[in-house]
């Protein structure tokens, strides 16, 4: 079984949309058989499993698929599973668009004995523009931290880096993805500029890295700023105040419609000549936005360029916005004691487990901090309690009016201190004595604290370390 069919995607563990069944016998002996299906219109991919029986007396059937305008690919016996889909397709078969119409299956029998009979199935299933991911399982099971960089680029589009002798050229996919790799990163989205030519090397790649869940993404660059798309492969509308698309709302119902996640990526960038379009200046309906980039590479989130006070706007105006954070590296080989290296800032998410669905899950529910130095150990968690009820980082609580407790668990970064943020937080004394390798804070709230209020963790510097997502305190 090839490395591809490991790695198919997880809609194909879903129950199929199509089964179709047969019988081959020895009169099939040197045969080929087309079998129809139709797919249906707005379909993103589609999956094949097929299985037969007799192989203990030699049958082989094998495998290939047409459309009805061309032939997609042949994969013989390699393959008993395989996807094509509009960007990606599992190696034999051509990615591409999709027609409605007459699909056929190609079985050919290059044996069976005269007296055999062979039952055959093939499972097919649709996607709808929802993408489960390139690994058919999770890489780790159960639930906990997961540490990646939502912000990367290579050769697919303007990542460069410079070989042994000569001079920079595009820098090829998978020595970022090595680089993720050496930081111990958890899970990496690869976010090429309005493309999709990265889909089948990530497809190709993933089985190279089985600790590390490749997410695929996008940077929609337009003149009036960058957003990041995860979790989708299909097709993105990108030029913004064309007639493809006129308004960002265009946008962002193709992204909806297509289950991806939409983030707001460095928004306190200046737009200009030295950087068009790089800062956030698009009509936006902020209540359809769930993430917004505050730490971007080198760049301090609380610097006058960095996102977080346009984050914290967003906060103030009552919304409820993930802060997550990216290298935004174009140079998979810059060390990575550098900022801006792979890695630099990371995200870390709190998830179910290791799979593209949790990770988005994690990033939309907010238990999310960011770790501004990329370090692989450091924690920082978050839980408000009261009244017997309690709320983790990036919920809601219901206060009652009454007295609220914080409690704080930081690992990994002894010397730092507590910083609180938020109208929830006005009046609570937070930094105490310094960290300790591995400490936990109660800190008590003033009576009738609402609004958000989250926890960072600073350097002695004064540097930001830790950026922590809100608690949502209502009364």
């Amino acid at each position: 079984m090839a490395a591809a069919l490991l790695f198919a995607p997880t809609a194909a563990s879903a129950a199929p949309d199509l089964t179709l069944s047969g019988v081959m016998t020895g009169a099939d002996h040197e045969t080929y058989r087309e079998v129809p299906f139709r797919v249906p219109a707005g379909v993103t991919a589609v999956t094949v499993e097929f299985e037969y029986q007799g192989r203990e007396q030699r049958t082989v059937i094998d495998l290939g698929l047409r459309d009805p305008q061309r032939f997609r690919g042949w994969s013989g016996g390699n393959k008993a599973r395989f996807t094509v889909s509009e960007t990606w397709a599992t190696p034999s078969y051509l990615s591409g668009p999709l027609p409605a119409g007459t699909w056929k299956l190609i079985l050919g029998v290059p044996n069976i004995r005269k007296e055999s009979r062979s039952a055959y199935t093939a499972k097919i299933t649709f996607e709808r523009g929802r993408f489960g991911g390139f690994a058919p399982a999770p890489l780790k099971t159960g639930p906990g931290w997961f540490r990646g960089d939502l912000h990367l680029h290579t050769g697919h589009s303007d990542g460069a880096c410079a070989p042994a002798v000569g001079a920079r050229v595009p820098c090829p996919l998978d020595r970022t993805l090595a680089a993720a790799s050496g930081r111990g990163l958890d899970f990496v989205a690869l976010t090429e500029h309005n493309t999709t030519s990265h889909h089948q090397a990530l497809a190709d790649q993933q089985p190279f890295f089985p600790d590390l869940l490749l997410i695929p993404g996008r940077e929609i660059t337009t003149f009036k700023g960058h957003a990041n798309v995860f979790g989708v492969t299909a097709p993105l509308d990108f030029q913004l105040g064309g007639p493809r698309a006129p308004t960002l709302a265009a946008i962002l119902d193709q992204v909806e419609a297509a289950g991806g996640l939409i983030s707001v990526n460095h928004p306190g960038l200046p737009s200009g000549e030295a950087c068009m379009g790089c800062g956030w200046t698009a009509q936006t309906d902020w209540t359809r936005v769930p993430m917004i980039e505050v730490a971007n590479g080198a760049v301090p989130a609380d610097s006058p360029l960095g996102g977080l006070k346009i984050w914290e706007a967003r906060l103030n105006a009552g919304l409820r916005v993930t802060a997550v954070g990216g290298s935004d590296n174009h140079d998979a080989l810059k060390p990575l004691d550098q900022a801006g290296s792979v890695g630099s800032p990371t995200t870390v998410v709190h998830a179910v487990d290791l799979s593209q669905g949790a990770i988005l899950a994690g990033l939309r529910a907010g238990r999310v901090f960011v770790d501004t130095t990329g370090a692989r150990d450091r924690l920082l968690d978050l839980t408000a309690r009261a009244g017997g009820a309690e709320a983790p980082m990036g919920s809601s609580l219901r206060t009652g009016g009454g007295a609220v407790e914080l409690q704080v668990q930081v690992k990994g970064a002894a010397g730092g201190r507590i910083a609180l943020s938020g109208p929830g937080g006005a009046g609570a004394v937070a930094a105490g004595a310094p960290l300790s390798a591995d400490d936990r804070r109660a800190i008590a709230l003033p009576v009738g604290a609402k609004g958000w209020v989250r926890a960072d963790v600073r350097g002695p510097d004064g540097k930001l370390w830790l950026i922590g997502n809100p608690v949502y305190l209502q009364p």
